[in-house]
């Protein structure tokens, strides 16, 4: 490694390590992974660690619980793959018996057993274990041996390897497995507590969805109804749920595991409203396993069991194979319970709900995890009045002063839900008059949230915003009540705000409000189109001296919304707004910003080439001269917006994704204009030439030099010159195709956290 580098890399491992630190983009990291590939093929990967321990160091950081960004926590696990893919170099990182050890040798064992029974097995499916080959009885052993140890670790180590074994092995002698250490995997249950319950749980799932162990009568089904007895609600639960997700059980099962998860909510039903009930087990024995008071041992526990058990019912509701009947309103008057119960405006009835209500109240925890669960049942309907409770808390959530930003964040988007599953009134049109009453009631809140001293508010206020404005920005009683309010004012001055996310939110929500015509009204009312040109300006300004990224990807973003949909502004004068856009976002040093430069191009010239070529709107030819042909015809407005020159200096831009699209869309010109005639003879010619020229200068670094204004026929001369295709094959090879050096890499990563000045980076 370069001793500059080695240098700078240390600075970079702090920075990666840090939560707090922002980090370069995606394609950045790709770079650094495609840098250190490079090392490890050409050099020792042992003396690349031994020699900059600090990548060490970050590895076993990134394993702590914290708050990494999911990009670096990924960068982290790819680079400890490349390094321990070469065998020093993983001896060097695996010192100690740590768990990833463990895992390695009981994945070992099972690669084993596999395969010295896939050929001792063959024509003998039943061969009793007293005929197994001599390594397979020797792990087996091991195996019971563990199994009826007093040590959990031991006992979780054998119950691992068979999960594992039953999940990748389908073959017949695993039924012959299963029978002979089912009765050791039971008497486990007869311990207290049942040790290692979490990989039981993992290990049963593993063989309920054998299919060779599902369909075959080894007491399976009786072994999984007890062990769901036998286990605390919080081990139960994963196992419920994994029941219920199973293709094919036993119904009796499926009604004790449902219950089992019902359970914790039925308890919190009985002890506020226990009018509401949910359903029981067949037997009504698992509704008494749980009461209040196991519930409430401590706060800690009441609260996790209450997350858990509102995530699993969350991921059950949309699968097909959950219980019917589904208990919608039980399910809907627990939700809201618990909902109240959080923010104290719940009325227990009995000493357990006031001990409920002490645990519960102000939990963002449950309060996040209900909201979630409230928002998937709106893809059910419910009784009426129910229905209106569920207004009525999301309303109190949202103007409540507690909500917390994320809480409110999830409120909002409960809400969205549950207005989008209003049915619609009959012949259509609007909303229903109970969604028109909780919208009035609502739109008067949202200043308030938009005027929010958090940014996490005003940005969830304006995302909830764009979100009803697309969907209901048609309906009169929505238009009525919006332009009645403050909001689209403030949020025309929200375009400015200090934090780059909620400019960025801004952009999008002006940009739907303009597209139904919900913007500002005028100052001169003689003008009306003056604030849709002031607001277009404003974008505009936003895209060209923004200093975040966020915005100005937003407001491309709108721009190409707007082409696509024939905005107002647009449809005036479409090649020069094309070509203004193009023109910014061609100087832009984001990537995103540029990529979405190349859909917006996309755009242009899917509606270009789609016009009929007798009636194209941008032909300017004199009646004396003799028509163009239809290529060129459809190829000038192109040529005009110089959109051919914003293309091929896209096909050699530093980053990938830009590079991929830019030769997706020539590619895709290309094609069109195949069929085109006219053209056929005007072979490269100066114009042609002249351009391959200049793309050579581009791909070798010097981009210095416009190309100008081309003519048609020189387009589609460099279109059949260029190896488009091979470009393509190239760039899917390696996340950067463009020559940069590992120092200037390394200095731009530096520098989005701050930790060089402005000019020590090469940025791209």
């Amino acid at each position: 490694m370069d001793p500059e580098c080695s240098q700078l890399l240390p600075a970079l491992c702090s920075v990666l390590a840090d939560p707090r630190q922002p980090v370069a983009d995606d394609t950045c990291l790709e770079k650094l992974l495609d840098w250190f590939k490079t090392i490890t093929e050409t050099g020792s990967s042992l003396l690349l660690v031994q020699e900059n321990p600090c990548l060490v160091t970050l590895l076993c950081h990134v394993l702590k619980p914290q708050d990494l960004s999911p990009r670096v926590l990924a960068f982290s696990l790819r680079l400890a793959g490349v390094l321990a893919a070469h065998e020093d170099c993983f001896q060097y990182l695996q010192g100690d018996s740590s768990l990833f050890v463990a895992s390695a040798a009981g994945q070992l064992l099972v690669h084993i057993l596999g395969l010295s029974m896939q050929g001792s097995a063959e024509g003998h499916p039943s061969l009793p274990p007293a005929d197994w080959p001599a390594c397979a009885q020797k792990i087996v052993g091991h195996i019971e041996e563990s199994l009826r140890s007093a040590a959990t670790p031991q006992i979780a180590q054998a119950l691992n390897v068979l999960t594992t074994t039953f999940g990748h092995c389908h073959d017949p002698w695993t039924q012959v497995l299963w029978v002979r250490l089912s009765p050791l995997v039971a008497c486990l249950l007869e311990k207290d507590p049942v040790p290692a319950a979490h990989s039981l749980v993992d290990l049963l799932l593993s063989v309920a969805r054998s299919p060779v162990l599902s369909s075959s009568s080894c007491g399976l089904w009786e072994t999984l109804a007890q062990t769901l007895s036998r286990l605390s609600p919080t081990q139960a639960g994963p196992l419920a749920l994994g029941i219920l997700k199973l293709q094919e059980c036993p119904q009796a099962l499926r009604a004790q595991a449902f219950a089992v998860l019902l359970q914790p909510l039925a308890c919190v039903l009985e002890a506020t409203a226990p009018v509401i009930g949910l359903p029981s087990s067949p037997d009504g024995t698992a509704g008494a396993s749980l009461t209040a008071d196991s519930l409430l041992p401590s706060r800690a526990a009441c609260v996790g069991l209450l997350c858990r058990t509102l995530a699993h019912l969350e991921l059950l509701q949309p699968l097909p194979q959950r219980p019917s009947p589904w208990p919608q309103a039980p399910l809907l008057g627990a939700a809201v319970t618990v909902l109240r119960l959080c923010d104290g405006s719940a009325t227990p009835t009995s000493d357990a709900g006031r001990h409920l209500c002490a645990f519960l109240v102000g939990c963002v925890r449950v309060q996040r995890a209900a909201l979630d669960f409230l928002g998937t049942l709106s893809q059910g309907a419910g009784p009426r009045e129910l229905v209106t409770q569920v207004f009525a808390v999301l309303l109190e959530y949202l103007t409540s002063p507690d909500s917390s930003p994320t809480v409110l964040k999830k409120a909002f988007q409960a809400t969205f839900r549950w207005l989008q599953s209003s049915p619609e009134p009959l012949g259509g049109g609007d909303l229903e008059p109970h969604a028109q009453l909780f919208l009035r009631e609502l739109l008067p809140v949202l200043p308030k949230r938009l005027c929010s001293p958090c940014w996490e508010v005003r940005d969830s206020s304006l995302e909830f915003l764009t979100q009803m404005t697309r969907r209901w920005g048609g309906q009169a009683s929505f238009r009525r009540v919006l332009l009645a309010s403050e909001v689209p004012e403030l949020t025309e001055q929200l375009l400015r705000d200090p934090e780059s996310y909620v400019r960025a939110s801004a952009v999008s929500a002006m940009g739907q409000l303009s597209s139904q015509g919900l913007c500002v009204t005028p100052a001169s009312p003689e003008h009306p189109e003056a604030q849709q040109k002031s607001l277009l300006a404003e974008l505009l300004h936003i895209l060209s001296t923004d200093s975040e990224g966020f915005p100005r990807r937003a407001v491309m973003q709108v721009f190409t919304q707007w082409l696509r949909d024939s905005h107002t502004d647009v449809v005036a004068n479409t090649e020069r707004f094309v070509a203004r856009v193009l023109q910014v976002a061609s100087r832009d040093l984001d990537w995103e910003v540029r990529s979405q430069g190349l859909e917006l191009a996309l755009v242009f010239l899917e509606q270009t080439l789609g016009q009929p070529s007798s009636h194209c709107p941008y032909a300017v030819t004199p009646p004396t001269v003799a028509p163009l042909s239809p290529v060129a015809q459809a190829l000038r407005p192109l040529c005009r917006v110089q959109l051919f020159e914003f293309a091929f200096r896209a096909l050699f831009d530093c980053d990938r994704p830009v590079a991929q699209k830019s030769c997706d869309l020539l590619l895709f010109l290309r094609a069109r204009t195949a069929s085109y005639g006219g053209l056929e003879d005007s072979g490269g010619g100066p114009d042609a030439a002249s351009v391959e020229a200049a793309l050579q200068r581009w791909q070798s670094g010097d981009q210095g030099q416009p190309l100008g204004e081309l003519e048609p026929k020189a387009v589609v001369a460099v279109l059949r010159s260029l190896d488009l295709e091979g470009l393509r094959g190239a760039l899917a090879e390696s996340s950067d195709r463009m020559g940069k050096s590992p120092r200037s890499l390394l200095q731009d990563v530096l520098a989005t956290a701050g930790i060089l000045g402005e000019n020590e980076a090469d940025c791209y």
